[in-house]
């Protein structure tokens, strides 16, 4: 009787019909967008055969985030953001069928691909943002720590699925173009189960574009330490550790396997990443949110150089699948310090300062990979990005003696403040 109580209560957010169409189309894009990389990492290899080209396609998509996240985080707070995530599904359709075009026409230049990717970066500045910003709209606050978890966990589990499905469909097609058919016609499902979402839209304030209301994000966050060191820990640790830009020369150069190899890959860390999601659904994270935070960045860090070292397919899978796992516990109460601590309308202007940063380590992070490989060797760069990360966590225990001291996570209350432009 108390494991069925626990299992309904582990499920909990699943009885909100809005958090469940919002999981499927989310679901839907990650899908899309994994898979996607697979066949994009693979052709662009295929053509140059250099790693710092792997690190321009992170480049390319970096960019428009940079300077887009002003405008995105304010058309979060100011547009519906369910219209917002709509717009932007659309959007990751058109980029699919335009990589379905370019593979079409059999091109060996890399130039069309990488505008494509730009526009892919454009509609992922104002994506990352309303996605974020929307979950606290869809159930009540006493299940937002379950929602948290769950839609971590989607997210895993398009990670997993993405790239093997695109692994495989690249291998048994022989090249790109089925992968992007399949991640626009994902792209249009996703978009379909947008329209059916109605979030709960609370009472937010129509501000005036100034320059103070567009960078009122960014002040926030720099007066809240605690926030600021979770999240730009994150942004020096993955940022440094990025090996995932890599596996399309560790499949091919180091472990001597073929796309599939690379779709297994790309899919370890999310394996990973799902089961702790799961199991912290059901048991929820309990005190010490700062040392634990810490302590699984360290293990990104230990993980990502033991990765970089091995020569087993079968070993470089266990790493990354540890990598994974310790890359979710942090994930996890990052997203619970930056969503408690935030007012609802500021969330959307917040979380577009959350996504450069988290933008910076994936995207920005492919490209210092990518470079540092073609100086050093992909092993050596990969294993001194590990070491960094190591160093990176002593260092900001350090410096943000709130993030090392911080407890309780449940415990937290959103914060309302009268006046977040004022206070900024």
């Amino acid at each position: 009787m108390a494991a069925s109580s626990d299992s309904k209560a582990g499920l909990i957010a699943f009885t909100h019909p809005d958090f469940v169409l919002f999981q499927t189309a989310r679901f839907l894009i990650v899908a899309a967008i994994e898979m996607q990389a697979v066949a994009v990492g693979w052709q662009v290899y295929e053509i140059t055969k250099r790693a710092l080209d792997l690190g321009l396609v992170g480049l390319a998509q970096f960019l428009p985030g940079i300077l887009l996240f002003l405008a995105s985080g304010h058309a979060s707070d100011r547009f519906e953001r369910r219209k917002v995530l709509a717009t932007c599904y659309a959007g990751f359709a058109l980029c699919s069928a335009l990589l379905l075009v370019i593979a079409e026409r059999s091109t060996h230049s890399v130039k069309p691909i990488y505008v494509v990717l730009i526009m892919l970066g454009v509609v992922r500045s104002f994506n990352g943002t309303a996605s974020r910003s929307i979950l606290p709209q869809l159930v009540p606050e006493e299940h937002f720590h379950n929602a948290v978890t769950w839609n971590a966990t989607t997210f895993q589990a398009a990670v997993i699925i993405g790239p093997s499905l695109g692994g495989i469909l690249y291998a048994l097609a022989h090249g790109p173009k089925a992968v992007y058919a399949l991640a626009m016609l994902t792209a249009l499902g996703a978009l379909l189960s947008a329209f059916r979402i109605k979030a709960q839209q609370q009472a937010r304030r129509r501000e005036p574009l100034t320059g103070k209301t567009v960078l009122a994000g960014l002040h926030f966050i720099w007066r809240e330490k605690l926030i600021l060191g979770a999240i730009s820990l994150d942004l020096f640790a993955v940022l440094l550790g990025g090996a995932v830009a890599l596996l399309p020369v560790y499949a091919r150069e180091i472990l001597h396997t073929g796309p599939w190899g690379l779709g297994l890959l790309r899919t370890a860390p999310g394996v990973g990443a799902a089961i702790t999601a799961v199991a912290l659904a059901h048991r929820p994270l309990r005190g010490r949110a700062g040392p634990t935070l810490l302590w699984s960045v360290a293990g990104f860090g230990v993980f990502t150089i033991i990765f970089g070292v091995s020569r087993s397919l079968m070993l470089s899978l266990a790493a990354l699948i540890l990598l994974g796992a310790c890359d979710m516990v942090s994930v996890i109460i990052r997203a619970m310090l930056v969503q408690f601590g935030t007012p609802d309308e500021m969330r959307g202007r917040v979380m577009a300062v959350d996504m450069v940063f988290i933008g910076t380590s994936n995207e920005l992070g492919q490209f210092e990979s990518g470079l540092t490989a073609q100086w050093f060797g992909t092993v050596p760069a990969v294993v001194l990005g590990g070491v960094g990360t190591l160093f990176v966590i002593a260092l900001w225990a350090w410096v943000f003696p709130a993030l090392r001291q911080a407890g309780e996570l449940t415990a937290m209350k959103t914060r309302r403040l009268e006046d977040p432009i004022k206070t900024a």
